[in-house]
């Protein structure tokens, strides 16, 4: 029996996945899945470059819009509604098109969650006191010297995930990343397909920094003020945007300076997702080049899988 087949879209920001994918869902009888932590949030459509409502009428688009800037939200709980659409699209006779930039979602489809460890209030109490009182490299060191396998995988101003991390060891006495390695995923039932898009990082750059401009002209400074209204979860915050157009709007600097830290972070953050998914060698690469339009790239696809 043929196993049903999985497709996944990766790339750093601002590389064009969006539109390669709804040139290839086409192609392929697919549906898309977004694979971003933050376009499951309502009401920051243009601070996550969200497909639109015109290429969402050309393609049906899963967990966009899912909650509200002021709730929480887990790689478990997107893992349950992932695979939940997954079996809906099998139904239908589509194949599920994950198209996004979150390594940690990615990881959780393609690789399975490990066993759950409950969280500790005591524990993280204790942990989120010291981050308070010696911020995040002094977690972050605490965090290399008993699991450096873990730190690896975690940047040292993620101060939620490197609470985790300990709060698991403290807790179990076991490293993360060594329960991590007992995780079951979907590459063991169904036949995944898993592609990457970079170019030169010179163009990717200007990429990014022309994405931003345009940002800022479909609304950006005014989105962000709205959002800036609610009492934003831990995990909304980190959207690229918030914080430093805060700044702006606290009197720290100017507008053409948020702008340019919006850049700078986006480049950084860019530079992450590629050293995220580099370290898998499961991921098909592909360059691309100013030249090739989304349509071009994805009949390039379309061949690799055919």
């Amino acid at each position: 029996m043929l196993k049903k087949k999985i497709i996944f879209l990766l790339g750093p920001t601002g590389i064009g996945k969006s539109a390669v994918a709804i040139n290839l869902a086409k192609k392929i009888n697919a549906q898309i899945i977004s694979c971003d932590s933050m376009q499951v949030y309502r009401k920051m459509d243009i601070l996550t470059s969200k497909a639109t409502s015109g290429q969402r009428k050309k393609v049906k688009h899963y967990l966009l819009d899912m909650i509200d800037p002021e709730q929480e939200y887990n790689v478990a709980k997107y893992r349950k509604a992932a695979l939940s659409i997954c079996d809906k699209l099998f139904f239908k006779g589509k194949i599920p098109l994950f198209v996004g930039g979150t390594g940690l979602y990615y990881s959780i489809i393609i690789d399975g969650l490990f066993p759950a460890v409950p969280r500790d209030r005591l524990i993280r109490v204790k942990l989120e006191k010291q981050l308070k009182l010696k911020g995040n490299k002094y977690l972050y060191r605490r965090l290399v010297k008993v699991d450096s396998a873990a730190a690896g995988k975690i940047h040292p101003n993620d101060a939620r995930r490197i609470i985790r991390a300990l709060e698991v060891y403290l807790k179990t006495g076991r490293r993360i990343s060594v329960l991590q390695k007992s995780r079951a995923g979907l590459a063991k039932e169904y036949e995944v397909k898993i592609f990457g898009l970079n170019s030169k990082r010179q163009a990717l750059y200007d990429t990014i920094n022309q994405r931003v401009d345009k940002m800022f002209n479909l609304g950006l400074v005014n989105e962000v003020k709205r959002l800036l209204k609610y009492k934003l979860s831990q995990t909304a915050q980190c959207a690229i945007g918030i914080r430093e157009l805060k700044g702006f709007f606290d009197g720290q600097y100017s507008l053409v300076e948020a702008k340019r830290l919006i850049q700078r972070n986006s480049r950084h953050y860019a530079k992450r997702q590629l050293t995220w998914f580099r370290k898998d060698k499961r991921i098909q690469w592909i360059n691309i080049n100013k030249m090739e339009t989304p349509s071009q790239l994805a009949l390039k696809l379309w061949k690799k899988l055919s």
